[in-house]
């Protein structure tokens, strides 16, 4: 990797960063995107799985925001269709004044959103909550109101904006680490890489750097400089996921106010119930965050506050636990993470460094674009870009040969654009066997979400950058997240398929099998 020269490095490969990523390469800029685990490793892949605008900000007053992000979330819904869908959601109410005051809000939040709205929100009676929410306790229910918000796969969307960077030009690497900044003049001219996972350590030149990282902001904030300032206040959020029979039917219920300030969510996905979450500060940032007892305590009785279903540990198929890179505020005096902005914040340091944090995924595009422009900004690219416009993949060529080189991605395609579906097509034809799922009494038992075929395996590490079964199982397929003992049941057979694909020794089979079911013991509830 040494002796190339990048345009634009992006450290980062979650939401923000891989937006990045396909934003300054859709500009026609070399850009190299580095990821120290997998493509949403972090809080990336462990959201509530929706494209919002954000109800409870209209509670805070900040309008901006909220119209900020029903526009990205109209957007995004029609630029990634395959990835998204629409959700109708019931908040229940218990008083006429309950009712007044939320329908009124959610009708802003429809005028809000102008013609990307996704349904007309509506006031329900009492007997239409009860009907649309059949798990619902219906003590003490007045009645309803029924909006619509949007829904997505969160891993799922990563690895297609990876794919869709790289098919305008863009290099993407997982498991590559920024170890170091080589600066001249205090200003970086190019960053130190480390593979992750063992192969050789390179460098590469650069014209600008992009810092992505979420809730590891202030790690490469201060690799920059030790003594920068710290930026990111994280704050934990757990879902439990159960099974749809403690909560039937298509809608998802949000409750406005919990105790503790934030909104409960129940919502169907992937044929079970996300159910979250919680807003706890943390002072210890690690890629696997642990759920605290008194989180899982909250969130399985205020389900069971407001349902007639009773779950307890043992019905929980999966406990997942994402960091929120929130920014300090130095006016805000408050330590109620819940109170902190949502919104992003941009920083440009003395060495150029340009740092983008905070947000949410649904308004990820339009931080990418903020950050893109900065970079562009402060290393004068447009008079220096080091890219050959004929470089570009196919179906870059519109954005490479631009010389204007604005931001093409509020109307820009996510995806492989089908070379998943028509690679996996081929295998089968020539070799049926590939067709076959990884276990058929499994199969065949489990909800069809798990049916995992032989070649879905095998496209995803050869063309979905799949290097470890944890990859596979917990960010290609979500069944790590679903149903965490499914997982360690099919794990076997998927590191038997990705060691011949990545020509694993027995003993890295083994490694990879026995880190995994480690892995996924932090997602059982014991």
């Amino acid at each position: 990797m040494d002796n190339h020269t990048y345009d634009i490095v992006i450290i980062g490969g979650g939401a923000t960063g891989l937006g990045s990523a396909v934003d300054a390469a859709s500009r026609g800029y070399k850009t190299l995107l580095v990821e120290q685990a997998d493509f949403g490793k972090g809080t990336s892949s462990r959201s509530t799985k929706l494209v919002h605008g954000g109800v409870r900000y209209l509670a805070q007053g900040n309008i901006k925001l909220v119209r900020e992000a029903l526009a990205e979330r109209g957007r995004l819904l029609k630029n990634a269709p395959l990835m998204t869908s629409t959700q109708p959601f019931v908040v229940p109410v218990f008083s006429l004044w309950e009712k007044f005051y939320y329908s009124a809000g959610l009708m802003l939040y429809d005028v809000l959103s102008g013609k990307l709205s996704l349904g007309k929100t509506r006031l329900l009676s009492r007997k239409k909550t009860l009907e649309l929410l059949p798990n619902i306790n219906p003590k003490k229910v007045a009645g309803g109101i029924l909006y619509y918000d949007g829904q997505f796969n969160d891993a799922e969307l990563c690895i297609e904006l990876a794919h869709t960077a790289e098919r305008y030009g863009a290099t993407v690497l997982n498991y590559t680490k920024a170890v170091g900044f080589i600066k001249e003049k205090d200003i970086i001219v190019g960053v130190e890489l480390e593979d992750t996972l063992g192969a050789a350590v390179g460098a590469v030149r650069c014209k600008c750097v992009i810092n992505a990282t979420g809730v590891f902001t202030d790690a490469v904030l201060q690799m920059d400089d030790p003594h920068a300032d710290t930026l990111v206040y994280p704050s934990q959020g757990i879902h439990l996921v159960v099974s749809p029979k403690f909560f039937r039917g298509i809608n998802a219920m949000m409750i406005p106010k919990t105790d503790d300030g934030r909104v409960l969510f129940a919502v169907p996905w992937q044929g079970k119930i996300v159910i979250g979450t919680t807003d706890s500060h943390v002072d210890h940032i690690d890629l696997e965050p642990l759920p605290l007892a008194e989180e899982i305590h909250f969130v399985l009785e205020h389900f069971n506050r407001y349902t007639n279903a009773a779950i307890t540990k043992e019905d929980v198929l999966s406990v997942f636990v994402g960091l929120r890179p929130l920014v300090r505020s130095a006016n805000s005096g408050s330590n109620i993470s819940s109170l902190l902005s949502r919104d992003h914040t941009l920083v440009v340091s003395p060495s150029r460094l340009v740092t983008i944090t905070g947000g949410k995924w649904t308004t990820y595009r339009k931080m990418a674009e903020d950050a893109v422009n900065n970079a562009v900004f402060v290393a004068k690219l447009d008079h220096t870009s080091t890219k050959d416009s004929g470089s570009a993949k196919v179906g870059a060529t519109s954005a490479a040969t631009s010389s204007a080189k604005k931001c093409i991605t509020k109307d820009l395609p996510i995806g492989d654009l089908g070379a998943a579906r028509e690679l996996a097509a081929q295998l089968t034809l020539d070799e049926p066997v590939l067709g076959n799922y990884l276990d058929h009494e499994f199969a065949a038992f489990h909800h069809i979400t798990y049916a995992i075929r032989v070649v879905d395996v095998v496209v995803a590490a050869r063309i979905s950058y799949v290097r470890t079964v944890e990859d596979f199982l917990a960010r290609r397929s979500r069944l790590l997240f679903l149903d965490a003992k499914a997982a360690i049941q099919l794990a076997p057979s998927v590191a038997t398929i990705l060691q011949k694909e990545l020509n694993w020794t027995n003993e890295e089979r083994e490694a990879q099998l026995q880190s995994f079911i480690q892995l996924a013991q932090q997602y059982i509830i014991h």
